[in-house]
């Protein structure tokens, strides 16, 4: 899978308003996937990323009268559209869903009964110009999802040593011309400041002589300062791991990836935690003292043919789902 611009959500002007109506990807398979069923519609549910909505609002109508919604984003938008959701059973987080631990120690919640994870850039986000995530309308290069903190990708460009800007878009952009780019930036920024996303839009075209077919050359460089700036892949390792630490045994873990580097790292996450080294057959051990799988891999969806012709941004998602293995809470179904 090759890196692209598709975030998670598609957004389409309402007719006669500014508004945006949002698509979620993958929206019933995800929510599906978490088996709401029996007890567990009283149970307590993680949205790692709030986005517009989409997931949440599907899990709270599906949720019992004593079910907990806790939700995160990093996005100030994304949490001024959640605060207008009145819900008792909701709470929205803001912060990284790599902090659920401790946001969730804090509340007294020890385990959860689910967990959906819906990762890379949201369609808000990359249709806003002043936001700084698409080359393919002039804005501020700035690039953080959490506009209230942290450096932006202008003042990264502006600093960041030849061999760390080489390094960050070869490794979170897989771009073969990282060297050359590096190069180019430096050499302009020695000029002048490059301080909008055109402006680097243009010096990536002039660095990259081979373009791909039907990608525009900068996809990749931007793709890379979007993950390095906002840490995601440093929140993705966390997250997994605080993720498989909160949930309970039986509970679910339902996961959106929208490029390579995430879909590899989900991959191998929870494979790591299905498979298990067997010991040497010649030895004297009992069946049941082998050592047993962490998780379950239930499902590998992708959407639909229907869904990708409806919001092309959807062509690069894949959804993976794991349980939890082990005795199930008191109550809950097996």
């Amino acid at each position: 899978m090759s890196p692209s611009e598709a975030p998670m959500t598609e957004t389409r002007p309402v007719p006669g308003s500014m508004e945006y109506q949002h698509r979620t990807v993958l929206l019933d398979e995800a929510v599906d996937a978490l088996d709401l069923n029996g007890e567990r519609v009283n149970g307590t549910y993680i949205d790692g990323t709030f986005g517009r909505g989409g997931h949440s609002r599907l899990i709270l109508s599906r949720l019992g009268p004593q079910g907990r919604l806790i939700a995160f984003d990093k996005d100030p938008q994304a949490i001024a559209t959640a605060q207008e959701v009145q819900d008792p059973r909701f709470t929205i987080v803001h912060d990284s869903f790599a902090t659920m631990h401790d946001a969730l120690d804090a509340r007294g919640i020890g385990q959860v009964d689910g967990i959906l994870l819906d990762l890379g850039i949201s369609s808000p986000q990359v249709d806003d110009a002043t936001r700084g995530f698409s080359f393919r309308q002039d804005g501020p290069l700035d690039m953080r999802m959490d506009t209230t903190r942290g450096m932006s990708a202008a003042e990264w460009v502006a600093t960041a040593p030849e061999q760390q800007l080489e390094k960050v878009i070869r490794d979170y952009g897989e771009e073969r011309f990282a060297f050359q780019i590096a190069k180019a930036i430096v050499a302009r920024r020695a000029i002048q400041p490059i301080s909008t996303t055109r402006e680097l839009a243009a010096i990536v075209a002039d660095a990259v002589k081979t373009r791909e077919k039907g990608k525009d050359p900068a996809t990749r460089t931007f793709q890379a300062i979007r993950i390095f700036i906002n840490q995601e892949l440093e929140d993705l390792e966390a997250g997994l791991n605080a993720a498989y630490a909160m949930l309970a045994p039986g509970a679910r873990m339902s996961v959106i990836s929208f490029h390579s580097l995430e879909d590899r790292m989900v991959k191998q996450f929870l494979a790591s935690k299905a498979k298990v080294a067997q010991p040497d057959r010649r030895l004297p051990i009992r069946a049941v003292d082998l050592p047993q799988p962490l998780m379950k891999l239930i499902a590998k969806i992708k959407p639909s043919d229907v869904e990708v012709e409806a919001n092309p941004r959807a062509r690069s998602a894949v959804l993976r789902v794991a349980e939890r293995l082990g005795a199930t809470k008191a109550g809950a179904p097996a």
